[in-house]
């Protein structure tokens, strides 16, 4: 039987951050990681290889070296078993691993209803992190003409994106009134449309998949208004649900939504097993509802508190809750973004104002790479604190994003950041007199003071 102080199941990106952190904090103490894979894919960078990358091979993290250099053992393995009371392990290979602390990462797998007649006809495809899988879909989808890509989220468009780039025919279906609605406003994603269309993609909105047709292997799509649309292939964006039956069978408390409750430290009910990443349980940074979002950045974030908490808990390294920190690309233009939207926080009853502003991301706006630049605020109405932030622009989106997530966690209001200093120069950011995020700031609190 192997022996370690800290075991880890699960290489993905909460894995082996947890691993990693952990050691750099407790370098004193064995860590072993157990992975299902040898190679572990990118989970963000996937959809990129149906297109932009010429294989996943360009996709792979590079777990094994990060972890060798600093001085973890990894095995590439299935856990089968957890003994809670002997704080054992057992491997799908029989061998058992004892361990003083256990971090579950084990992740998430892709949603295909039960209830979606046709879903097991061949060519209809899923989005797991699963290298040997997702080479063998490409394989497959470039004999394909026609795809029907169904769910509008981030994954959804992304993957929409990356297929018209190889000139397939794609359609992407969604059953709510706009795509990426979850995460923008609707003046928003309505732009964010109007550039994956002018890109090539077909779109339908407000219209659900009632059925996928075909003798065998995929031919048509049905729609839920009676339409169809012939399809070589379909790939299912429908979301993830966590990967928690190990933990259930191994009596690790999971909740009635199927994740693994955790404190703020990263600690599940039973002493000295913390849970990370997409098996996790959430809550909302700002309204404190358990939320399903699965996201690598909050999954790392969740790791490194796992780590520094192991051994001793470190009282101001918790995990308040997930802002929902969402960036990505269509051609050169990057959209982002934090917390709640405007009607999010409407839904969940929350007073709010909001500010707009259209500005260039460059000074002056007729440098070569400037690019309109776009920045919506939302903040809770008497108090002035930042809740939200949704961003259209150039690359330099997502960082945008990431500043607004920073400002939402350290819970700023508008105040604040009117006085805040900020950093310009021509070639890399707006103008210190128009800087869109100020700027939008500005116009809540023009409207904070007529009330």
């Amino acid at each position: 039987m192997k022996t370690t102080d800290v075991l880890v199941i699960g290489g993905s990106a909460a894995g082996m951050v947890a691993a990693l952190t952990g050691k750099s904090a407790w370098p004193e103490k064995t860590f072993i990681l157990v992975k299902k894979q040898k190679e572990m894919m990118v989970p963000c960078g996937i959809p990129y290889i149906f297109g932009t990358l010429d294989s996943s091979q360009q996709n792979i993290m590079p777990v094994d070296n990060l972890l060798e250099k600093a001085g973890i053992e990894s095995i590439v393995g299935l856990v089968v078993a957890i003994d809670i009371e002997k704080k054992t392990a057992k491997l799908d290979d029989g061998e058992e691993i004892s361990y003083q602390k256990l971090v579950i990462a084990t992740g998430s797998t892709p949603v295909k209803p039960k209830w979606l007649k046709g879903a097991e006809l061949e060519n209809v495809f899923v989005i797991p992190k699963d290298k040997t899988y997702l080479d063998s879909m490409n394989s497959k989808l470039k004999n394909c003409k026609k795809i029907v890509v169904i769910g509008a989220g981030f994954i959804g468009v992304e993957f929409s994106d990356e297929l018209a780039k190889r000139e397939h025919e794609v359609t992407l279906v969604e059953k709510l009134p706009s795509i990426l609605s979850l995460a923008f406003d609707e003046e928003l994603s309505t732009r964010i449309a109007d550039i994956i269309v002018g890109r090539g993609v077909s779109l339908i909105t407000n219209n659900g998949v009632k059925e996928i047709m075909g003798d065998g292997k995929v031919s048509k799509v049905k729609l839920e208004n009676g339409e169809t649309i012939e399809a070589d292939a379909v790939i299912l964006s429908m979301g993830y649900k966590p990967s928690t039956e190990l933990a259930l069978k191994s009596g690790i408390y999971v909740d009635e939504s199927g994740f693994i409750a955790v404190d703020e430290y990263m600690r599940t009910h039973v002493t000295d097993v913390f849970a990370v990443g997409d098996c996790a349980q959430k809550r909302d940074f700002v309204t404190r509802r358990r939320v399903p979002t699965m996201l690598a950045s909050t999954a790392c974030a969740e790791a490194r508190v796992a780590g520094i908490n192991l051994f001793n808990i470190n009282v101001i390294k918790t995990f308040s809750g997930t802002i929902g920190i969402y960036s990505t690309a269509i051609g050169d233009t990057g959209f982002g973004t934090a917390g709640l939207t405007e009607n999010r926080a409407i839904e969940e009853g929350i007073a709010i104002l909001s500010g707009v502003f259209e500005g260039v991301d460059r000074h002056p706006g007729n440098l070569p790479d400037a690019h309109k630049q776009l920045v919506k605020l939302i903040a809770a109405k008497y108090s002035g604190v930042i809740i939200g932030g949704e961003v259209i622009g150039g690359l330099s989106a997502g960082e945008l994003t990431n500043v607004i997530g920073l400002i939402i966690e350290n819970r700023m209001n508008v105040n604040s950041l009117l006085s805040s200093q900020i950093g310009t120069h021509p070639c890399l950011t707006a103008s210190p007199a128009g800087y869109p995020l100020i700027k939008a700031a500005e116009i809540i609190a023009a409207k904070m003071r007529n009330y």
